[in-house]
């Protein structure tokens, strides 16, 4: 299949703003003080060496994709233990979160940026036998290269909106011609199944969401006793992942639940920790006491909010915690997943604004799994019935909990179809 004008056009301006691009994307990583050399992998440079045996390379954009492939990976592994695995993501917060839970025999790179240069010093020194996007990743100079060098590309847990299809579907030529490499799609629900297969990939199929097969991580049970020692029993409740915009509601509802509850805490995790100078001017408006949880700050009694600006510690908090606002549901920001929440048995409140996670959220308010709010007074009026209402609460977090499954025996199933379409053959003894 030859490529179209608009492919061609896009080949020959991308050398163009990739200076633009890549010096901002390393900036950014600086920033977040990863050092330069590896900042450096997003143009395609290598830090690690290419060891010898068939390699899968996972790519997942941040945080979320980044953990929810990882029980995949260790399923790959159990099926073939020498196998060598990649992980590339784009942000720091994605590689911090995952550092400490990769699997034996992976490697964590950032990916490289979508310019010819950049993906093919990546190809030349990795080689990998497969590669597997997840979620919505599709870059027209990788999947170009893949393609290029007949290296397949599979889609774990693909979600497609409405407004990317559409963009693809205005050029159906260029949309064949870039995807051309996919050899296998598994989405996330039904509607990026119907996309997909819009734009010429009909053996799209619909599976389980992977941040559905979550298992509850374990906990360090020491730092978990002394966070509940510095409690002491006082009530509290979260609002993890939340965005710009919406820690002014959270706020305002928490200073309202004061005035019956003068003893609750809230624990405060905003989606992107380096927020969080702005998220402290927002809590000393409100004369609020506040400590930090990134400057040794603890949930000492007189903290009446505690800002956990941490990167990897969701668990810890979802555990503490009978209550969970999750954000990203007061914006546009579409949403983030309950499942986390879910498996750590907690009563889960979230707003509207959920379309990436639309058949998701229907499913958990169908099953009374969860609660929606509109808006601060709402949050406030929900979060009170639950804190006087207990029974409330764990029933919400009962019937949450069967909708976060672990999914063994499907992730095992996608295991071996990765594995196939690598040409990997599984080890007799572990078939």
């Amino acid at each position: 299949m030859r490529p179209t004008a608009l492919f061609r056009t896009y080949q020959i301006l991308s050398p163009f703003a990739l200076p633009f691009v890549a010096r901002s994307a390393v900036n950014k990583l600086r920033k977040a003080g990863v050092p330069v050399h590896r900042a450096h992998e997003r143009l395609g440079h290598a830090t690690q060496a290419r060891r010898l045996g068939p390699l899968i390379w996972f790519h997942a954009a941040s945080v979320g994709e980044a953990k929810s492939v990882l029980p995949l990976m260790a399923h790959l592994l159990d099926n073939r233990p020498d196998l060598l695995l990649l992980l590339t993501s784009g942000t720091a917060t994605s590689a911090t979160a995952v550092a400490q839970h990769l699997p034996r025999r992976t490697v964590h790179q950032f990916a490289p940026l979508d310019g010819v240069g950049p993906v093919t010093r990546f190809l030349d020194h990795w080689h990998p036998d497969l590669c597997v996007l997840v979620e919505s990743e599709f870059w027209p100079s990788l999947l170009d290269g893949c393609a290029r060098r007949d290296i397949p590309v599979a889609l774990v847990n693909a979600r497609l909106s409405d407004n990317s299809a559409q963009g693809w579907l205005r050029f159906p030529t260029t949309a064949r011609y870039v995807l051309r490499g996919i050899k296998m799609a598994h989405c996330q629900d039904r509607r990026s199944r119907d996309h997909l297969r819009s734009m010429g990939l009909e053996f799209a199929q619909q599976g389980q969401n992977l941040k559905a097969m979550i298992e509850r991580p374990e906990l360090d049970h020491k730092i978990l006793a002394a966070e509940r020692s510095d409690l002491a029993n006082r009530p509290v409740w979260v609002a993890a992942c939340t965005h710009r915009g919406e820690e002014q509601g959270v706020l305002a509802a928490h200073k309202r639940l004061l005035q019956t509850h003068p003893h609750l805490c809230l624990i405060l995790a905003p989606r992107h920790p380096e927020r969080a100078g702005d998220v402290l001017r927002l809590i000393h408006d409100l004369n609020l006491t506040v400590a930090q949880r990134s400057a040794g700050g603890t949930l000492a009694e007189d903290t009446q909010v505690y800002l956990a600006d941490t990167i990897g510690e969701m668990t810890l908090w979802y555990t503490l915690s009978p209550i969970v606002f999750l954000g990203g549901s007061w914006t546009d920001a579409g949403g983030h997943s309950p499942f986390e929440p879910a498996a750590a048995h907690a009563a889960i409140v979230h707003g509207p604004e959920y379309k990436n996670f639309a058949e998701t959220y229907a499913a958990f308010l169908m099953q009374d799994a969860s609660i929606e709010v509109r808006d601060s007074t709402a949050l406030a009026q929900t979060i009170e019935h639950l804190l006087t209402d207990p029974g409330r609460a764990a029933q919400l977090a009962a019937n949450a909990r069967p909708l976060a499954q672990s999914g063994d025996a499907a992730l095992g199933i996608l295991a071996r179809q990765l594995l196939d379409l690598a040409q990997i053959t599984i080890q007799p003894d572990q078939d």
